[in-house]
């Protein structure tokens, strides 16, 4: 909420406001959603107390002390008050405070005795505006301090620059200055919605967030302050990378070998860059690349256009564009399936090798007006290693358990199987032999779901192979049934609640599939970063686990988070920076980093730029946080630092640096959330394979992403059927439709089988 909260809420003073409850999203236990309405459990039997009249003149200046509330219209009665009268006097604090707000139907009412409100909050030291004291997520800025008093009660000060957010933080504080800490940590965030104090639309969702980043900001500080007090050691903070406009600053040894590649050798740039040019490569990279690849490639895109870095959809289309700008060669830096997809898609748009016999170089422009397609120059596809880069998901779908599963779903007509695009090129055939299938990413698969359902009736959609994420779209479908019928059809307007709950029972996932990286975010991290960063913006990828898929799901009920694919975690990173920069105010942003931690190079690299290109006096700090899980930890002797062990990850050996001294137990290739897969495309094989081209000696043919020429159970090519999910998926990403050909086989699948 920024200073022109009050002037827009004179501007609305004729306007109507429902005090009404809304639907929203809490945590009840791990791995589950709880809807609840805003009405205050404390508020279900209170009997209306009745509210002085309100001031003729809220607005005059008063004193700023909490002695003075005699005067004031809005009596903040809890203040009076002691905090050591009773063990119920926090709920009757807060009891009492609702009541008054509810007693007042008109929003502008409630803005004026909110700005009163902001009249009476104790100076606040100007010492203590520091960043640790910031309450993050707020538009304006807060600041709050906490202590642990003699007598074992919290005493809390704070201020903000806008006087409705201050209105916001007197309350809080009077509420629970005083009290015992397992006072304050009982406070729900739905207690404080019950206020409803604000604007209709997004104002009001500002002053909402306002309650509760103050309130989580408290909780927070209170336990830090009780377990110092029980002599407990403090949570190890995660590692994290701070950006600034200025530079980089790395806080743990992990977040400093990630930021070591951030600024990479300029010689190895160049190298690069000057074999690219010279023999027109194209090179498309996974966001989970290592991160000296990664720092290498960023800086190589200034003087060669034709480096892409994106999530594993985009990939493909980046190599059609550079396939069409003149590249001979497109390299990809990612897991096997990624080059597959590469390499199909390339087909698809007439850059396959061998079509029609032509030679290296060679150009032939062919349309083929029934297919809509045309032919062009061959165009190579590379891998980054001559043995199998694998990946747990697409091992999970290639398992015989997978196509036990898809047997079943080709007994229940009419089904549709939705698979990961995560899955190689092999498995996507055999599943469209036997179930009609149509892949789907991490940012699109609720959506192709839901349109399924709309589109196609008694359909039964079976989902695989990640379990984590089949679990919640489950529940995040269970959640959607407890919503109105205006808010479901804001997700997808062909739904309502007597849809969703319908589709329930027709919604299958497998249960064996994991991610190895994303496995890494289960109670223990969810754990910390409720203790440690509750205030921070959450990220989480669709395939965490559910508890942490929950966390996330609330903080972007308020705003506070995001859940989706690499790309819409690092969109939402960006726009949270840029709306700090607007603002032209000294911030500090904090987000946790819920999906692999090779993503860091992407977003500093983007959150930097925004910082260097904003030209202001006012400072913003961004820290990126890496989540650690003991999973991941090393457990290595202590002798030395330096002191290299190996560790068995999968089926690759990688070499481990203890963290034991820095606390972390990570290292650049075996700690944290980081795909060992994926550390497998170095930058030695990437200038390997670019120095080897053209293959003139058929040095590289184990490196390279060929055309299947293996056959189906039915004998078609695995390359031409194994691609038909993923041109549905195009279709459906252009026209929000399933294909025709694809809703034929839904309802004809012998037929379209035969």
């Amino acid at each position: 909420m920024d200073s022109s909260s009050a002037t827009m809420a004179f501007r609305a003073a004729s306007s109507s406001f429902s005090s009404s409850s809304s639907t929203l999203f809490s945590i009840s236990k791990p791995g589950l959603f709880k809807v609840q309405t805003q009405k205050s459990h404390f508020v279900k039997t209170l009997k209306c107390i009745q509210s002085p009249p309100p001031d003729p003149n809220p607005l005059k200046s008063r004193p700023r002390s909490a002695g003075s509330s005699s005067s004031s219209p809005f009596s903040c009665s809890a203040v009076t008050f002691s905090p050591l009268q009773t063990n119920e006097l926090v709920p009757y604090k807060l009891q009492r405070l609702v009541a008054e707000f509810r007693s007042l139907p008109e929003p502008i009412e409630r803005v004026k005795r909110l700005l009163h409100c902001a009249g009476l909050l104790p100076q606040f030291d100007d010492s203590s505006r520091v960043d640790s004291n910031r309450v993050m997520g707020c538009t304006a800025q807060v600041w709050l301090e906490a202590n642990l008093d003699e007598g074992g009660r919290m005493r809390f000060a704070a201020d903000s620059d806008s006087e409705i957010t201050r209105g916001f933080c007197y309350c809080l504080v009077a509420i629970l200055d005083g009290a015992a800490p397992e006072e304050v940590l009982a406070v729900k965030t739905e207690d404080l919605e019950a206020l409803n104090v604000g604007l209709p639309g997004g104002v009001q969702r500002s002053r909402v967030n306002t309650w509760h980043n103050v309130l989580i900001s408290m909780q927070k500080k209170t336990r830090a302050l009780m377990a110092e007090r029980e002599g407990k050691p403090p949570f190890e903070p995660f590692p994290s990378l701070v950006v600034t406009a200025d530079g980089i600053h790395a806080k743990g040894s992990y977040a400093e070998a990630q930021a070591r590649y951030l600024f990479p050798d300029e010689f190895k740039v160049q190298q690069l860059v000057n074999v690219l040019k010279e023999k027109r490569i194209g090179i498309v990279a996974h966001f989970y690349m290592d991160p000296e690849v990664q720092g290498v490639l960023t800086a190589a895109q200034k003087q060669w256009p034709h480096i892409h870095i994106s999530d594993s959809l985009v990939m493909a289309d980046s190599a059609v564009k550079m396939a069409k700008s003149g590249c001979k060669f497109i390299t990809v830096l990612g897991v096997d399936f990624m080059s597959e997809n590469v390499r199909a898609i390339l087909d698809q748009a007439g850059f396959a090798e061998g079509r029609g016999g032509l030679a290296y170089g060679q150009v032939s422009v062919v349309s083929d007006m029934k297919s809509g397609l045309y032919w062009g120059k061959q165009v190579g596809v590379y891998r980054m290693s001559n043995e199998r880069i694998g990946c747990s998901l697409a091992d999970a779908a290639s398992a015989p358990a997978y196509m036990s599963y898809l047997q079943a779903a080709s007994k229940a007509p009419p089904s549709l199987h939705v698979v990961y695009i995560n899955t190689a090129l092999e498995t996507k055939a055999f599943a469209h032999e036997l179930v009609p299938t149509i892949t789907c990413t991490s940012s699109n698969v609720v959506q192709t779901i839901l349109k399924a359902f709309a589109q196609v009736p008694d359909l039964h959609v079976w989902y695989g192979p990640d379990s984590y994420m089949g679990a919640n779209i489950v529940e995040l479908f269970q959640q959607m049934t407890k919503m109105t019928d205006e808010e479901i059809a804001e997700v997808h307007p062909e739904h309502n609640r007597d849809s969703i709950k319908s589709l329930l029972p027709r919604l299958h996932y497998y249960p064996d599939g994991t991610c190895v990286v994303h496995h890494l975010f289960g109670h223990e991290v969810v754990e910390k970063i409720n203790e440690m960063y509750s205030d921070a913006f959450l990220t989480a990828h669709f395939e965490v686990p559910g508890e942490m898929f929950s966390l996330a799901m609330e903080a972007k009920r308020r705003g506070m988070g995001v859940v989706g694919s690499t790309q819409n975690i690092l969109d939402f990173i960006k726009q949270r920076v840029q709306e700090a920069l607007d603002r032209n105010v000294s911030d500090y942003l904090q987000f946790v980093l819920g999906t692999e931690s090779g993503m860091v190079t992407s977003i500093v690299a983007a959150v930097h730029s925004l910082l260097n290109s904003y030209q202001s006096g006012a400072k913003v700090k961004v820290e990126i946080v890496f989540p650690v899980s003991s999973d991941s930890m090393t457990r290595a002797s202590s002798n030395s630092s330096l002191d290299l062990k190996s560790i068995k990850f999968g089926d690759v050996m990688l070499p481990v640096i203890p963290g034991v001294a820095s606390g972390e137990g990570c290292s650049i290739h075996g700690g944290c959330a980081s795909c060992p897969y994926m550390k497998m495309n170095s930058l030695s094989s990437l200038l390997k394979v670019c120095h080897h081209l053209p293959d003139e000696s058929n040095i590289l043919t184990p490196y390279k992403a060929e055309r299947f020429k293996l056959q189906t159970p039915n004998g078609k090519s695995i390359a031409d059927i194994g691609r038909e999910p993923i041109l549905h998926m195009r279709h459906f990403q252009a026209s929000k439709e399933l294909p025709k050909k694809l809703v034929n086989d839904i309802l004809h699948p012998r037929s379209s089988r035969r």
